[in-house]
């Protein structure tokens, strides 16, 4: 079992990386299912809020309870269901994309076009940002998204199988869109962010300990990242966001973090770096470094499982 779940990881990796997303993604088809479900039962209490967070993450999850039975006897069976629920899950070929055109566009100096992209993939206010702090930002979605939408899932697809993959990258997904500090889901979505919390506390370390591995692949400085993880992140108010964050911002020796407006206010975050301000070259540079993480992380993944799959025997036996 531990073998073709170890190999259905790599195969939906490498579908992610040669493919790009499937023709109809299912990570926008449950975005919209959510979208339905929060309308109709939207209260300003966290009650309704857990039951949203519960019922779409539950039900994500209990979809790929039933992929994995149904290959518990057949091996090959088993491999295509891992395989086609890593490369559905996936973000790493459209964060991949996502960011090179931000790089571009800055590059260009199409600046509302980088404003477009990068509002469709964070809540940040991006009206006023200039092209270092577009630049800025930029980094830190990639950073942050390679977290959320690469290395968690696999690392819980590792541990869980296909139940692990597509329930915790339905989470992140959830806390995408009420796990913020607006007024109204403080309330409502406090539920689901503190379920993200816990689904990402081993994962982003994860991610932030392989950025520090696969730094040198960019001509990045793995002591730089590893210095900038332990360093800034300490007093960072939440126990996951900005660790990947520091990491690249030490691997490219750029300074990120700071002052951050969203639309319900400003956010006072830790600085996380101690290089120049980031610019288009570090775009690309993190998008490159994105794609390395990535690749471990599938590696990774497929160690994991091993791993996991002979100590299950050893406790049998």
């Amino acid at each position: 079992m531990s073998a073709a779940r170890a190999l259905g990881l790599l195969l939906g990796v490498l579908a992610d990386g040669s493919m790009g997303d499937p023709r109809r993604r299912p990570v926008a088809g449950f975005a919209k299912a959510a979208s339905v479900v929060e309308r109709r039962i939207y209260a300003d209490h966290p009650l309704p809020g857990a039951v949203y967070a519960v019922g779409l993450a539950g039900g994500a999850t209990a979809l790929g309870v039933l992929v994995e039975r149904a290959g518990r006897a057949h091996p090959v069976v088993r491999i295509a269901g891992t395989a086609f629920g890593t490369w559905a899950v996936l973000g790493a070929a459209h964060l991949a994309g996502s960011g090179t055109a931000l790089a571009r566009d800055l590059e260009t100096g199409d600046l509302e076009a980088a404003r477009r992209t990068l509002s469709a993939l964070d809540a940040r206010r991006t009206d006023d940002l200039d092209v270092t702090g577009l630049s800025r930002a930029s980094v830190e979605v990639v950073a942050g998204a390679t977290a959320d939408a690469v290395v968690t899932p696999l690392v819980w697809g590792a541990v869980a199988g296909v139940p692990g993959l597509v329930g915790s990258r339905a989470v992140t997904l959830l806390r995408a869109r009420v796990g913020r500090r607006a007024e109204r889901y403080r309330r409502f979505g406090w539920v689901t962010a503190r379920l993200d919390e816990v689904i990402n506390l081993v994962p982003t370390r994860v991610a932030a300990a392989l950025t520090v591995a696969g730094a040198p692949v960019v001509g990045g400085s793995s002591a730089g990242a590893w210095r900038a993880w332990r360093r800034d992140t300490v007093v960072h108010p939440s126990p996951n966001a900005g660790r990947v964050e520091a990491a690249v911002a030490g691997a490219l020796e750029i300074r990120l973090g700071g002052r951050t407006v969203y639309p319900e206010g400003v956010a006072e975050l830790p600085v996380l770096g101690a290089g120049r301000n980031p610019d288009a070259g570090h775009v690309t540079r993190a998008v490159e470094l994105s794609r390395v993480v990535g690749w471990l992380a599938g590696v990774t993944s497929g160690v994991l499982a091993l791993a996991a799959g002979l100590r299950g025997r050893k406790r049998k036996n």
